[in-house]
């Protein structure tokens, strides 16, 4: 993907049910350009309810991309996204100056800002035989059987991530080094000028939105959905807030009500450790998604300082 100088690649991250959509949306529209979708459950095809895709209507609004593009059962990481979205940003950029890209999966927008490790496909089959034991076994145990493998990644924060623990196993057993090997810390040049802006709310506020997106999504049919993919629930985007807490209602761990409470109960705590994650990371200005004016004044000076450079 060669140089280009002058081209934006605008970035709206932020927490679930916060309004990303919305203002990607009006932004990308006074932009006049496109959208790069870095949710890492969007892109199944067959996740409509319990994902919060965008509706028809507002997909029609602006073309998107990495939405709808992979079925459930596609082996599809962070390293694929990276490649793939490059490909199309470059595609993007032969027609337009800026591009946004939107999204709540912190760790996919990592692999477009700086970049990703190269590291080793895992052996066929590996990932669901690990993803099962997560869910058998619990974390504790994969994380006790890492910190023997690899203490490095035991210090690190990723070592609370059970997908992050997921795959440095998955790493170790296909080739038999620790990942921390593979972890050279180097950002990759990038053939853009990123404009990063994260979204919050108050709060409550945040609350009630999550909550209300929940209750829509179960009168929507959202244990149905589960149902209907109860053959790869062992899939990792079947393991997360949302369809996990199905699956054990499911299975009789508890009762309906007590599943809809846990359902918006750990959508609010992903919440919260989406929004510690985007703080932590340095690069986002954050902005209330109601604040049209002071977003485009923001994103408007970017740019402007980045012509100048």
């Amino acid at each position: 993907m060669p140089n280009r100088k002058g081209k934006y690649l605008i970035t709206i991250a932020g927490p679930t049910a916060v309004g990303k959509t919305t203002l990607a949306i009006k932004l990308a529209q006074h932009l006049q350009t496109e959208i790069i979708s870095a949710d890492s459950r969007q892109f199944f095809k067959e996740l409509e309810i319990g994902t919060a895709k965008p509706e028809a209507g507002e997909l029609a609004a602006v073309p998107h991309h990495f939405i709808n593009s992979h079925h459930i059962w596609d082996q599809y990481s962070a390293g694929d996204f990276e490649r793939g979205a490059l490909e199309k940003l470059e595609q993007l950029f032969a027609v337009y100056d800026s591009v946004v890209m939107v999204g709540g999966s912190g760790f996919y927008i990592k692999a477009i800002l700086e970049g990703l490790d190269e590291l080793p496909s895992p052996a066929v089959g590996l990932r669901e035989a690990l993803t099962l034991r997560l869910r058998d076994e619990g974390l504790e145990v994969l994380q006790k059987e890492i910190s023997s493998i690899d203490p490095v990644f035991a210090l690190t924060k990723e070592f609370h991530n059970p997908q992050r623990v997921i795959r440095a196993l998955e790493v170790y057993h296909t080739v038999g080094q620790p990942i921390s090997f593979f972890q050279q810390k180097i950002n990759k040049k990038r053939p853009f000028i990123p404009i990063c802006l994260a979204l919050d709310r108050d709060r409550a506020e945040l609350y009630q939105r999550i909550d209300q997106r929940m209750d829509i999504m179960l009168q929507n049919g959202l244990v149905d959905e589960a149902k209907a993919l109860e053959a790869y629930r062992s899939q990792h985007a079947l393991q997360t807030v949302g369809y996990k807490e199905v699956y054990e209602y499911l299975d009789g761990a508890y009762d309906y009500s007590e599943m809809v409470r846990l359902l918006k109960q750990n959508s609010r705590r992903y919440a919260k450790r989406q929004l510690t994650w985007f703080r932590h990371q340095g690069a986002f200005t954050f902005f209330n998604p109601d604040d049209w004016k002071g977003i485009q004044s923001f994103v408007e000076s970017a740019m402007t300082d980045g012509r100048d450079r």
